[in-house]
């Protein structure tokens, strides 16, 4: 079997996500044999590093066999049951594990297929707590600009970034637009924390004239992943949540992509101190191996739905594969990984190397802006680099650095002209500067007229 062969086939059936398929008839489909640590392989033995960790999910590697284990085990005794009416181990043993080691106060887990269906359980749930507590006009939802929280109606409503939502901005609900914290547009000699408190300032305002018709807040900690990776200074949910605590809001942390150690701790919301009324997890849960997600929340939420039948104050939502016992399984080996390898402080290491490696990069005429939090690492590049001024979307010139990375074994996939590193933990020091490297030679080609 060749790549030819597989590609050929592909583009006969499948529509792949994310994607204008005319592309395909100039940009090289890779077509993926097997995987390997951080290494992905094509079918002529063509390897790739996975340095996005395919779409962010992927921690310890691809075939990972203590993850491989625990598949097999599970799969021998239970695949999945109905979740209504019937438990099981696994989803009890999880529940217990991420009670534990998320922020103290979240005590209930509500599970869903992935990252858009626990955004729209919060949505649902938070403005359902609100109308048993008889304030039914607190409806109304809060996102900052620039935000992104999924593709289903709900989820895509929330978020803020053009590309994903102009086009079906008629099917959405209205929502109030923040502004971010994003550290890219301090004035000059203004500290990332003085801007976040000053960005904060416009939040306030809206909490206070609006908060009688406002349900929740939600936020993408620390890091906007979709909104081309931009940074903020955690004093903002700090702040944030005294500020929905005092006006009688909810706070929804999406941890999606920024939790499982993402930002250098285990959750975002820990470097802010803070508990949020509602965690959403998924992606990392399951270390890329299958689609599982999780809604936390506390007792306090719970106890607005506990009631007789008759009152129909339940919360009848449900998803056919919840708490899929395989995908809890998984989920279990991979925070088993967490605690017996030390993962969060094995990665400061390589998240000071991730750092150091394109140090080089930061004086140059095209590179508006390196960011980094934790594993997670940023590189801008701009037409002009006083200024910030952007090269023009439509050059695509981000793109420019992933085609070059498919030579050089790296898959670096571009959000518009920030390249990035989001790798599984995984990676060595060495293979991180071999990215760098790549990224580098990338910059040069994309830059060039």
């Amino acid at each position: 079997m060749r790549n030819a062969d597989i590609v050929a086939r592909d583009l006969k059936s499948v529509w792949h996500p994310c994607t204008q398929m005319k592309d395909h008839e100039s940009l090289p489909l890779i077509p993926i044999k097997r995987g390997e640590g951080v290494w992905l392989e094509d079918f002529e033995n063509n390897r790739y590093i996975d340095a996005v960790s395919s779409w962010w999910v992927n921690l310890f590697g691809h075939a990972n066999p203590r993850i491989n284990g625990a598949i097999r085990d599970q799969i021998e005794q239970l695949e999945h049951v109905i979740l209504a009416g019937f438990s099981h181990e696994p989803v009890v043993n999880l529940s217990e594990r991420l009670i534990e080691i998320t922020p103290e106060g979240l005590s209930k887990c509500f599970y869903a297929d992935n990252g858009s269906s626990a955004i729209e359980a919060a949505l649902k749930m938070s403005y359902h707590y609100w109308k048993n507590h008889g304030k039914p006009a607190k409806k109304n939802f809060v996102n900052l600009s620039n935000s992104y929280h999924g593709e289903t109606l709900g989820a895509l409503a929330l978020g803020d970034v053009a590309l994903y939502k102009d086009t079906y901005q008629p099917l959405l609900m209205e929502v109030i637009t923040a502004p971010s914290p994003d550290a890219y547009n301090r004035e000059p000699g203004e500290s990332e924390e003085d801007y976040a408190l000053r960005q904060f300032e416009a939040m306030e305002r809206i909490l206070a004239e609006q908060h009688d018709e406002i349900c929740a807040v939600i936020v993408e900690p620390l890091i906007q992943c979709a909104g081309s990776m931009r940074m903020h200074h955690p004093i903002y949910h700090t702040r944030l949540r005294e500020a929905c605590t005092r006006y009688g809001v909810h706070l929804i942390a999406d941890e999606i992509a920024v939790g499982f150690g993402r930002t250098g701790t285990m959750f975002a919301c820990e470097q802010a101190g803070i508990t949020p009324d509602f965690m959403c997890l998924s992606k990392g849960l399951t270390a890329g191996y299958l689609p599982l997600s999780v809604v936390l929340t506390t007792d306090n939420v719970y106890q607005a739905f506990y009631d007789d039948y008759e009152t129909l104050r339940a919360f009848l939502h449900s998803h056919s594969y919840t708490g899929n016992a395989i995908g809890c399984a998984v989920a279990l080996a991979t925070l088993d990984i967490f605690r017996d390898d030390h993962v969060i402080d094995s990665n400061r290491a390589l998240s000071a190397c991730m750092g150091e490696s394109v140090a080089h990069l930061v004086d140059h005429p095209n590179v508006g802006d390196i960011r980094q939090c934790g594993m997670t690492l940023a590189i801008e590049m701009v037409k002009d680099k006083a200024s910030k001024t952007p090269f023009p979307w439509q050059e695509r010139r981000g793109l420019k650095v992933y085609r070059h990375s498919l030579t050089r074994q790296a898959l670096l996939r571009p959000l518009g002209n920030v390249i990035y590193f989001m790798p599984p933990y995984v990676i060595t020091e060495e293979q991180i500067r071999h990215l760098a490297q790549v990224a580098t030679e990338g910059i040069e080609i994309a830059i060039k007229d």
